[in-house]
């Protein structure tokens, strides 16, 4: 399956959201793809080389959308989790945006088919120039992250209309403290499918840039552990319904709570 992880609005967590969900996968096997046109962190982070990534992805599938093509051009970082890292600057983010929206959608769409594999694409902030919008319609799931402050919930509130144009399976993730989730839910019509605690350790764990418990113990990773079971549950049961078609989200009877950490 495919799931894109995207903001409105400021830098909420979008690359750490997208790694830990990756990470902590409940099924199968993972990889996260940096394809933020504003450029990527990835290699700054965790030391990568520039090649393989989101660049030689696009420029391979050009000529030869394979299979395995996605896996080909990964990375692995050192916890085993296998990255496609976006280049550093915006210029050649979006060039190669541009060649995936164009030709390289399909380099995705087999390995996001592929049971054994799960695709988690971080998409950066959303609006209706991205040249990452390709990737976001061909999205099983699409997770909107926001603090719930009133800038960034009025940014999303912004863009919301354009949504059901992109994709018919939006859902909102929460990330810290502030309005009530119901509050939300009610004022934005959209799904709360989970709350993220505001965890700069766990945070910085993840991102490999500073020392700390395990993602199965920082708080942010039991969150995340948490987040992405219940989005493997809805994304199946859609998957699996009868006339195939992509329904909107149902407003979880599973939807997290906020033990993790962040708003009660």
């Amino acid at each position: 399956m495919l799931i894109t992880v995207c903001s409105a609005k400021a830098s909420p967590g979008v690359t750490v959201t997208a790694l830990a969900l990756a990470a902590r996968w409940p099924t199968a096997e993972a990889v996260m793809v940096e394809a933020d046109p504003s450029g990527g962190d990835l290699v700054a982070r965790f030391r990568l080389s520039a090649h393989p990534g989101l660049v030689s992805l696009a420029a391979a599938a050009r000529h030869d959308p394979a299979p395995g093509l996605l896996l080909t051009h990964s990375q692995q970082l050192p916890g085993g989790l296998r990255v496609v890292p976006g280049p550093v600057t915006a210029e050649q983010a979006r060039g190669a945006l541009d060649v995936l929206a164009s030709r390289g959608i399909a380099a995705l769409q087999p390995a996001a088919r592929d049971p054994n594999l799960n695709v988690v694409v971080d998409v950066g902030r959303l609006d209706r120039t991205s040249p990452a919008l390709p990737l976001v319609r061909s999205a099983n799931a699409v997770l909107m992250l926001a603090r719930p402050r009133a800038d960034e919930l009025s940014h999303l509130m912004g863009l919301l209309p354009m949504v059901p144009v992109w994709t018919a399976a939006p859902a909102l993730v929460l990330i810290g403290s502030g309005y009530p989730r119901a509050e939300i839910e009610r004022e934005l019509r959209i799904p709360v499918l989970g709350v993220l605690p505001d965890d700069p350790r766990g945070a910085r764990t993840m991102c490999g840039s500073a020392p700390g418990p395990g993602p199965d113990r920082s708080r942010l990773g039991r969150a995340v552990a948490a987040l992405a079971g219940v989005l493997h549950r809805e994304v199946e049961a859609r998957m699996a319904q009868a006339n195939g078609q992509k329904g909107a989200w149902p407003v979880p009877s599973s939807v997290l709570s906020s033990n993790g950490g962040g708003p009660r």
